[in-house]
């Protein structure tokens, strides 16, 4: 079921594919590609050292840039503690991951949400649960992802910051790299490194940074590999 995009702000590679910050996101998503040669960056997960560091903007318009390019792509919310995708896309979240993974009978086709952007499907948070670690951290999750690669050419997952909880960290060993977002005007420097180096410790390969909110020529989003 199509659904109309809500949060046009957000979403600036769709509504604007031209502007200086989608193509900063292009930039992006071709960094990805060049530094794949030793690695299959198919699954990526994008976190933060805190909250509010613009990780989940930077989830959809990556997945969008992917989907733009042609390749089939799956966006998932995977912060079941403060999920954001269904208000950016405007869709429910009253079914999603939590229910692919408590409920047996529950199919992926029953649980991915088509958007208004051609390729690209999303894939709620679903009902909050009291056990999101416990759950993200299961052998279901890591079938689903497996699940996923085999019908997707391209996953991105929205993972809850790292030093709020280790939501992100249990889901690494399922994922090809991962993605750390900074906030230029936010993120401390201890924090970044140890976030960076709690990300180690799981042995994922970190494909790079987005450092976020940078003013400079109305680009707002920059790419550091």
């Amino acid at each position: 079921m199509s659904k109309q995009i809500t949060n046009k702000r957000k979403l600036i590679t769709a509504i604007n594919p031209s502007s200086p910050i989608s193509e900063q996101f292009k930039t992006l998503r071709a960094g990805i590609h060049f530094s794949s040669v030793d690695h299959d960056y198919k699954s990526i997960l994008v976190t933060s050292p805190e909250p509010e560091s613009g990780k989940s903007t930077v989830s959809a318009n990556l997945a969008i840039c992917y989907a733009m390019q042609g390749n089939k792509t799956l966006l998932i919310d995977a912060d079941m503690r403060k999920p954001t995708s269904h208000r950016t896309f405007g869709i429910h979240y009253n079914i999603g991951l939590s229910h692919l993974l408590t409920d047996s009978k529950m199919e992926m086709g029953d649980v991915f949400h088509q958007t208004d952007i051609e390729n690209l499907m999303v894939l709620t948070s679903g009902a909050l649960v009291p056990n999101p670690n416990e759950l993200l951290a299961s052998k279901k999750m890591e079938q689903l992802i497996k699940d996923f690669s085999s019908e997707f050419d391209q996953i991105i997952i929205d993972t809850p910051p790292i030093l709020a909880s280790s939501d992100a960290l249990v889901l690494t060993p399922y994922v090809e790299g991962a993605i750390v977002v900074l906030r230029s005007d936010k993120t401390l420097k201890e924090r970044a490194k140890t976030a960076v180096k709690q990300l180690q410790k799981t042995h994922v390969p970190i494909i790079g940074t987005v450092l976020n909110r940078v003013k400079n020529n109305s680009n707002s989003y920059y790419y550091y590999q």
